[in-house]
């Protein structure tokens, strides 16, 4: 008889040092970073709190999985209002989560292939982590 085990590792992350962003970010993306994949994060973010955010430091992370995503250094909540009609509040972290997830879902879709392809691995790899956040309801709700 064979035994299902449920596998109940919990994804983590890892805050990346500062002296250590320039080459976990080309690493993983190349030029794609600085060149779309930041930019479109950014725009994001103030599309979806409608202005509210206006720039700032953001921290970036290493996820357990592979996966990496970025979020702002505010030790505060926003309103958000979503392209799917979804408003609520997130934390800074949470924000950031919700702004890489919409990034890197529509670049998964770029004419560059190479690009949609590892954005889309991007993006299943950070809702595989979104899994065990404390907001992990309104994240989901944010993005579905």
């Amino acid at each position: 008889m064979t035994e299902c085990t449920e596998d109940t590792s919990v994804v983590t992350r890892r805050l990346i040092p500062e002296e250590q962003r320039l080459d976990a970010t080309a690493d993983r993306f190349g030029v794609w970073f600085p060149l779309t994949i930041e930019v479109a994060v950014y725009q994001i973010t103030e599309h979806i709190t409608q202005g509210e955010y206006t720039g700032g430091w953001w921290w970036l992370y290493d996820i357990s999985n592979r996966g990496f995503y970025m979020a702002p250094d505010l030790d505060k909540s926003f309103q958000v209002s979503c392209d799917n009609n979804w408003q609520g509040e997130l934390s800074a972290d949470a924000l950031g989560i919700t702004a890489c997830l919409y990034a890197f879902s529509r670049l998964s879709y770029a004419e560059n292939i190479e690009l949609g392809k590892l954005c889309a691995e991007h993006y299943y790899l950070l809702r595989e982590y979104m899994f065990d956040h404390p907001e992990v309801a309104a994240i989901v709700a944010a993005t579905d």
